[in-house]
């Protein structure tokens, strides 16, 4: 009988899952860093999971709220990106400073530096307390508008808003940003644009739309601070009921897999492959002891 379980159950991983480029890139410099130097510091977090954060931590690279002057230190620029007034007072300070942006944080950047010039207001669409959508406001003069929720879309709050510039948070849903859009397109009569969702999570939402249906249960793994992460619990599981946010081993419970035989899993951006494997493990175990 136990056999015959066995056979019948499957646990599929998405392709997408766990870490993108951007996370990728920004771990590897902070490990290079820590090879070569000695006072490191970041503010803020590399990436949104505690994990990964623990491993930075066991590099020697030490958490800070604030910049002091105190002789040569190099500062870790986290992945999500800062505002510009960090780097000029990084520098100030006599910081080194070791750029670990996401290549794509800084495209959006970029597009909201140069549009600006040109007399456009930027409109971001995004957490508003996120940190990639802060660094994204601290790279221009004016104070950009910021759209988190449908409700933050009001006349009155864009009146005299004559041309904008729309960028988009890199890790917003896809569905989401588009009904935004439409909507500021009704209120705003010059409006550009530019889809920056990045590639990777395209590929995971592509992939949760599908999973869901395919599978009995859904595991999504990554902390709760995880932007990204968020987006791809709340797509699942308006798709399948079943479908349970983790970020380790031990906030599984056996009683979500009783009579489960296909079971999806995937990870956000900034999570590792080791709790990924972590997490598959344990499930076959409950699966294994009936």
């Amino acid at each position: 009988m136990l056999w015959k379980l066995k056979a019948m159950f499957k646990i599929k991983i998405a392709k997408s899952s766990g870490f993108c480029f951007g996370v990728k890139r920004a771990i590897q410099l902070a490990r290079d860093t820590a090879q070569r130097h000695k006072k490191i510091f970041m503010l803020g977090d590399i990436v949104h999971n505690p994990r990964v954060v623990n491993d930075i931590k066991k590099m020697g690279i030490r958490k800070i709220r604030r910049l002091v002057k105190n002789g040569k230190r190099v500062l870790i620029i986290p992945a999500h990106g800062a505002p510009e007034s960090v780097y000029h007072q990084a520098r100030r300070k006599n910081y080194r400073i070791i750029d670990a942006t996401c290549p794509m944080v800084k495209e959006i950047q970029a597009i909201a530096k140069r549009y600006e010039k040109r007399g456009y207001r930027i409109i971001i669409i995004g957490d508003a307390t996120h940190d990639e959508v802060i660094g994204i406001k601290g790279n221009v003069r004016t104070t950009p508008v910021v759209i988190s929720e449908k409700k933050d879309i009001t006349v009155n709050r864009l009146r005299g808003i004559d041309r904008a510039v729309v960028v988009v948070q890199s890790t917003q849903n896809l569905e989401y940003i588009d009904h935004i859009f439409k909507k500021l397109k009704k209120i705003i009569r010059k409006i550009k644009f530019f889809n920056t969702i990045c590639y990777p999570t395209r590929q995971k939402q592509k992939e949760i739309k599908l999973m869901p249906k395919i599978n009995d249960a859904m595991v999504v793994i990554g902390a709760k601070s995880s932007a990204n992460t968020k987006r791809l619990f709340e797509i699942s599981k308006s798709i399948n009921p079943n479908t349970f946010w983790v970020n380790s081993r031990n906030q599984l419970k056996k009683e979500w897999f009783i009579d489960k035989r296909r079971i999806g899993i995937t990870a956000g951006a900034s999570t590792p492959d080791y709790i990924i494997k972590e997490i598959k493990n344990q499930i076959k175990k409950f699966k294994a002891a009936g």
